[in-house]
């Protein structure tokens, strides 16, 4: 009897692993996208859950030119061409927690969860 419930207790803990495994790397079954304004105006939108190679985007204004890398569930300002770099410095998001903001671009990335 001890043997067959240990089996269960395993084979529940193994299924229940395999689902939140699949389930954390499917990107939580809901889909992500970043959004990028300029002045307010949606410029580009990204799907972070299709993106399953990393690529890059160059947006230009009239104000300067940032370099936009998205990857599977997370976007960045690779490079900018303003002074401050505060943008590229803050790295990549993941959530819609804080945008990147570029000031002297007029830039937000937000990510729509």
């Amino acid at each position: 009897m001890k043997h067959k419930t240990l089996f269960f207790v395993i084979l529940f803990a193994a299924i229940a692993a395999a689902s939140g495994a699949y389930y954390a790397l499917s990107g939580g079954g809901a889909g992500v996208t970043a959004n990028v304004y300029v002045d307010g105006e949606l410029v580009e939108r990204f799907d972070l859950t299709a993106a399953v190679v990393p690529y890059e985007v160059t947006v230009t204004t009239d104000y300067g030119t940032n370099v936009v890398r998205v990857s599977h569930g997370a976007v960045e300002v690779a490079s900018a061409d303003c002074d401050e770099q505060v943008c590229v410095n803050q790295g990549a998001i993941h959530d819609s927690l804080l945008p990147i903001v570029c000031l002297p671009h007029h830039l937000v990335i937000e990510i729509e969860e």
